[in-house]
């Protein structure tokens, strides 16, 4: 007798869906697509996702593709590959009464046929399920395998799609648009299942939103908690998700028991695990926010893991999805989900090892801060900006966990210290000065480490506008300085206490401090010092009027940090050369500098140098007569100074010409247009505010203009005033930079064009302009 096939049913074996398919268009779309190009598509991510359900909705949607039918084969109740071959064969409703063997029949009986097998839940035996899907692909040529797994099978065409959690709502935005998100939708219609009446309104918005976000979009997750709401208010829900595991059961007594409950989920994920895997799914779980292998291999290596076996085990993990890959632009990160993380927490707490791998978590983050400080002055410092903000929870997790190891107090006095940067860069001003006064508070003993958090909380202060306390800290510095002999804190401590006196209207006496501060810093050879002390007498020269000290305090420093590929001290140099610049009339000039330094501060993501930048720029706008701009700029810095938390970022003294610049312009625009046109920058989003204030909408230069001549700008302003017949020192005066500034540009033209004296310079400007007059 041969095989045959029973049920009758064209569209194949697929389960009717018994509760509402939410979201996922892009994912159905994308698998769509995939499958109409490829013969085997891999829905792969973590337990409790939503692939099965994804790929049953795929194939209800194709199944008018699929002449003989689209077949559900569900693999999760089987305990080991013995029965697989058979699973499929009942799946596909086939009744052999030949002898031969099941795959056999399997392969005969689809040779012909165009079909698609929908393979669920492939992870536990996914070895198998690639040599079966491979054999059946050779032997069926209209055949098409969607398989759902931790991990892909790694079969010859296999498109693999990673299937993520629902997008994590955002609180922020209109109810409207709120209940429209995924995983808020997924919550309020399982709720509506239990309770009819249940609603997301405005008065339970937020707690409904950190639900979902707390069950990390993971839909299982989303589904078993509105079920609970049977017996308990959405606040109630809330409040016990911290014992999630425990509290999330009695889901359907239809599915699988492992999908009942969120623990038992997980735990088939983790006897997934190679033992090696186990360990190292445990040990990641002390990392905030993600990790990077370098911290993989430093903090979970070693006691059963070798260091040199962590990549494989963090691709194990990632192939299984318990470990998420993600491309940043400073390499690659993994993530856990934080239901998975908590996970691996209680099982790493349950094996005794949770101090150690926490203090060796600590510890590496204290020898990164370290290191970035280290480092702060030189071609590698945009790179630890970014990387810091990376690992900015990890920062605060290992903070919080030197602060509460007792007798380490020291050591996250140290950390904050060495983070200082990192707070001024970024929004973390206010956060990074708490945990300064929290390690002070902790370690009262003196020592140089003290010192040095001392000035450093001062500055922190000085930004915030708190005079008082930045005062009293300085006060404590310096009499820790003079008793250790501690030159460095002497610097820093004369650098900051100008910035005092700047704020307090005392520029004389500021000034005196700054000189003090840079000769002590070129006597320790400090090139931050120097730079900050340079960068503060450009302000203060230029506030007093002596423009000659001014520009040649921000030449100087400007060659430091060229000299040393040094990115942040410049822009900030570029900023106080705009201000002196802008004072001199020179209005093209100064807009060009403080582009230049804005365009840096937006790509580290310096708030508060963007906001001083957006300042000047507004000054600068009013001055050329543009006064909507002006205006719209000032609205601008409404926001960005409300968000940073710190107006004009520790340069109160500049506060005068905000003062004036927004008299003028209420006077010129008069007050209704004035507050229209302020309303109107508040109102930008941030990337679009910055693109107003660098003017980006404006035409460039034509490509060909750049691609005929290799000198900058600047060099070719300079080569056109020696053609005029100008000497360095006239070209210096011109352009209000110093002499041997004006040289070293010489120069460098002399190099580019690969001339010798100062008259071919002249002949080559004179054929520009001619080509320029023929374009």
């Amino acid at each position: 007798m041969t095989a045959s096939t029973y049920g009758g049913r064209p569209n194949g074996g697929l389960p009717a869906e018994v509760t509402s398919f939410v979201g996922r268009r892009h994912e159905v779309a994308e698998v769509k697509q995939l499958l109409s190009a490829s013969r085997a598509v891999t829905l792969t991510g973590t337990g409790g996702v939503g692939k099965t359900r994804l790929a049953v909705r795929v194939g209800q949607d194709v199944r008018r593709a699929f002449r003989d039918g689209v077949w559900l084969v569900e693999l999760a109740e089987l305990d080991g590959p013995a029965m697989l071959a058979e699973a499929v064969a009942e799946a596909l409703e086939i009744r052999d009464h030949t002898g031969a063997t099941t795959m056999g029949v399997l392969t005969c009986h689809l040779r012909d046929k165009q079909a698609l097998l929908i393979l669920d839940n492939c992870e536990h035996m996914i070895a198998e399920c690639a040599a079966l899907s491979e054999t059946l692909l050779r032997a069926a040529p209209d055949l098409r395998v969607l398989a759902t797994s931790r991990q892909a099978m790694g079969i010859s065409g296999e498109q693999a799609v990673p299937v993520a959690p629902l997008p994590l709502p955002d609180l922020q935005v209109p109810l409207e648009k709120l209940i429209r998100q995924d995983a808020v939708r997924l919550f309020a219609e399982r709720a509506r299942a239990v309770l009819p009446s249940f609603t997301v309104s405005e008065d339970n918005r937020e707690v409904v939103t950190r639900i979902v976000r707390l069950l990390d979009g993971l839909p299982l997750a989303i589904e078993l908690a509105a079920v609970r709401l049977r017996a308990l208010s959405v606040e109630q829900l809330l409040d016990r998700l911290d014992d999630r595991f425990r509290l999330l059961t009695g889901g359907s007594r239809a599915v699988l028991p492992r999908h009942q409950t969120l623990r038992a989920l997980i735990d088939w994920s983790y006897a997934l695990c190679s033992q090696g895997e186990r360990l190292l799914w445990e040990r990641a779980s002390v990392f905030a926010g993600g990790l990077d292998l370098e911290a993989a291999e430093a903090v979970c290596g070693e006691d059963g893991i070798d260091p040199l076996d962590v990549m494989d085990l963090v691709i194990g993990l990632v192939d299984k999805s318990v470990l998420i890959r993600e491309d940043h632009p400073g390499g690659v990160r993994y993530r856990m989900l934080e239901t998975l993380r908590q996970y691996g927490r209680e099982r790493l707490a349950g094996s005794g090892c949770e101090p150690d791998l926490q203090r060796r978590h600590r510890t590496y983050y204290r020898e990164l801060a370290a290191r970035a400080r280290a480092e702060l002055f030189g071609p590698g410092q945009v790179a630890w900006f970014a990387r810091l903000r990376r690992e900015h929870a990890n920062l605060r997790a290992a903070l919080d966990s030197w602060l509460n190891t007792p007798g380490e107090a020291r050591a996250a006095l140290s950390m904050s210290g060495d983070l200082l940067y990192h707070w001024i860069t970024s929004y973390y001003l206010a956060e990074g000065r708490g945990w300064l006064e929290q390690a002070l508070a902790a370690d009262t003993e003196p020592s140089r480490v003290r010192a040095g958090a001392l000035w450093a909380g001062s500055w922190l202060a000085i930004i915030q506008a708190d005079i008082p306390a930045a005062t009293a800290l300085l006060g404590e510095s310096r009499r820790l300085g003079e008793e250790l002999e501690d030159e460095p804190v002497l610097a820093y401590v004369a650098l900051f206490r100008g910035m005092v006196a700047m704020c307090e209207g005392r520029t004389e006496a500021a000034i005196e401090l700054y000189r003090d501060a840079l000769a002590r810093h070129r006597r320790t050879g400090d090139p931050v010092g120097i730079a900050l002390s340079l960068i503060r007498l450009t302000l203060a020269h230029s506030f007093l009027g002596d423009s000659s000290a001014a520009i040649a305090a921000g030449e100087e420093c400007l060659a430091e940090c060229e000299a040393s590929g040094e990115g942040w001290h410049r822009a900030y140099t570029m900023m106080a050369l705009g201000v002196q610049v802008w004072r001199q009339g020179d209005l093209e000039r100064a807009a060009e500098l403080e582009k230049q330094s804005l365009t840096f501060n937006r790509a580290v993501g310096d708030p508060l140098g963007a906001g001083v930048n957006i300042e000047v720029l507004a000054w600068i706008a009013a001055s050329q007569g543009r006064h909507q701009r002006a205006a719209r700029l000032l609205g601008v810095l409404e926001t960005m100074w409300s968000c940073a938390g710190a107006p004009l970022s520790g340069f109160g003294h500049l506060a005068q010409y905000h003062d004036d610049c927004e008299r003028a312009m209420r006077e010129v625009l008069g007050e209704p247009a004035f507050e229209t046109a302020v309303r109107r920058g508040a109102r930008l989003p941030l990337e679009e505010a910055l693109s107003y204030a660098l003017e980006e909408d404006k035409p460039e230069r034509p490509a060909k203009e750049e691609e005929r001549t290799p000198l900058t700008r600047r060099e070719k302003e300079i080569a056109e005033l020696v053609a005029q017949g100008m000497t360095n020192k006239e070209i210096a005066a011109s352009l209000v930079i110093a002499q041997r500034t004006a040289e070293g540009h010489i120069e460098h033209i002399l190099t580019k064009l690969g001339f010798s004296s100062r008259a071919q310079i002249a002949v080559w400007v004179g054929e520009r302009a001619r080509a320029d007059g023929h374009d």
